[in-house]
C-alpha cells in the first residue's frame, strides 16, 4: 500500500484548510489519508492550564471529536480518498516526526493553538527541521491560482544541491498539470560588486551570470529528460535569495525548498531561507529533507 500523507490536527481553522489541501493532494496521489491529533493533554479530563495561567475546563471527549469532525470533513470533500483518524498522547511535534518515518509527507497548518503551537508556527517550524519526508506547511491566506498556474522550485548552488527537493517538485507539477519555476539566486564576492563606468559592460557580472545559466541547465537535465511535456522556465538572478525566492511565491500554487538544516543547542534547527519562507511565503511551502543520494 502507498504510504499515507498524514496531517496534524487540533481543531483550528488553519489545521481544517490543511486538511482540506492534503484531501486534494490524496486524491491526485491516489494514497490514502491519515489524520493525526497529539496532545499531551489527550488522556487527561478537566481543567488545564493555557498561556498566561487563566485556568480552563477542557471537555471530556475533546480530543475525539476534533478527530471526528476531521474525518468527516475530509470524506465528505473526496469520498474516494481513504481517511484514518487517530487520537494520541504525545507532544504534536514528537508524534508528528515519529509519524513522518512511514508517511509520504506531513501536511500542518502555519499555525495552531495547541501547546505546541504557543509560539507561531513552532510545531511546523521544529516538525520540518526533523522529520524524515517532505513537510508542507498550508499557508494562512494563500491566494488562488489565477491563469497559468506554476509551482516554484528554489534552488541554491552546487554545493547544495538538493535532489530530492528537484524530484519532489517535478512530480508535483506533473500531477498538478502546472509547469516548475526554478529559482536561482546567485550573489557575487564583496570584493566582485558591480563597477559599470562610462557605458561599458559589467564583464564580471556577464561571466558569472553565464556560469550559474549553465550549472542550472545541467542540474535540471535529469529531470526535464523524465519530463519532457512539463513546462519548465527557469528564472537566474544576482540577488539574495530571499527576496528572490519570496518575490516568486507571491504567484505560486506552491513553493518547494530543499531542507537547509543546522544543529545547534537546541538540536536541529532550519536554516535562515527555511525560516523566512515558512513565515512569509504567500503560498504553500514544502520543506523536502535530503536522501541519501544528495550527499
Amino acid at each position: 500500500m502507498e504510504p499515507p500523507l498524514v496531517v496534524g490536527i487540533d481543531g483550528s481553522a488553519d489545521a481544517l484548510r490543511a486538511v482540506d489541501w492534503a484531501v486534494d493532494e490524496a486524491a491526485l496521489r491516489g494514497c490514502p489519508l491519515r489524520l493525526l491529533y497529539a496532545s499531551i493533554w489527550a488522556p487527561y479530563e478537566g481543567p488545564v492550564f493555557p498561556v498566561g495561567g487563566l485556568r480552563q475546563s477542557r471537555p471530556v471527549g475533546t480530543d475525539r471529536t476534533v478527530a471526528a469532525t476531521a474525518e468527516e470533513r475530509a470524506r465528505l470533500r473526496s469520498p474516494d480518498v481513504v481517511v484514518t483518524a487517530d487520537v494520541c498522547d504525545e507532544d504534536p511535534v514528537y508524534a508528528l516526526v515519529d509519524a513522518s518515518d512511514r508517511a509520504a509527507a506531513i501536511v500542518v497548518g502555519s499555525r495552531g493553538h495547541g501547546l505546541s503551537g504557543i509560539v507561531l508556527g513552532s510545531v511546523s517550524l521544529t516538525v520540518a527541521a526533523r522529520a524524515h519526508c517532505p513537510v508542507i506547511v498550508e499557508r494562512e491566506g494563500a491566494p488562488a491560482a489565477v491563469g497559468d498556474r506554476w509551482l516554484v522550485l528554489g534552488l541554491g548552488g552546487p554545493e547544495s544541491m538538493p535532489a530530492a527537493a528537484v524530484e519532489f517538485a517535478f512530480t508535483e507539477a506533473a500531477l498538478r498539470g502546472c509547469g516548475v519555476e526554478v529559482v536561482h539566486a546567485w550573489t557575487r564576492p564583496h570584493r566582485e560588486r558591480a563597477t559599470v563606468r562610462g557605458g561599458r559592460f559589467d564583464e564580471t557580472r556577464v561571466f558569472h551570470d553565464q556560469r550559474e545559466k549553465q550549472w542550472l541547465d545541467e542540474a535540471l537535465s535529469r529531470p526535464t529528460a523524465a519530463h519532457p511535456d512539463l513546462p519548465v522556465r527557469r528564472v537566474v538572478v544576482e540577488s539574495p535569495a530571499r527576496p528572490a525566492l519570496l518575490q516568486a511565491a507571491s504567484r505560486a500554487d506552491l513553493l518547494v525548498v530543499g531542507a537547509q538544516r543546522r544543529r545547534n543547542a537546541l538540536g536541529l534547527q532550519l536554516g535562515l531561507i527555511n525560516h523566512a519562507m515558512l513565515h512569509y511565503a504567500r503560498c504553500t511551502v514544502a520543506v523536502v529533507p535530503a536522501n541519501e543520494s544528495d550527499g
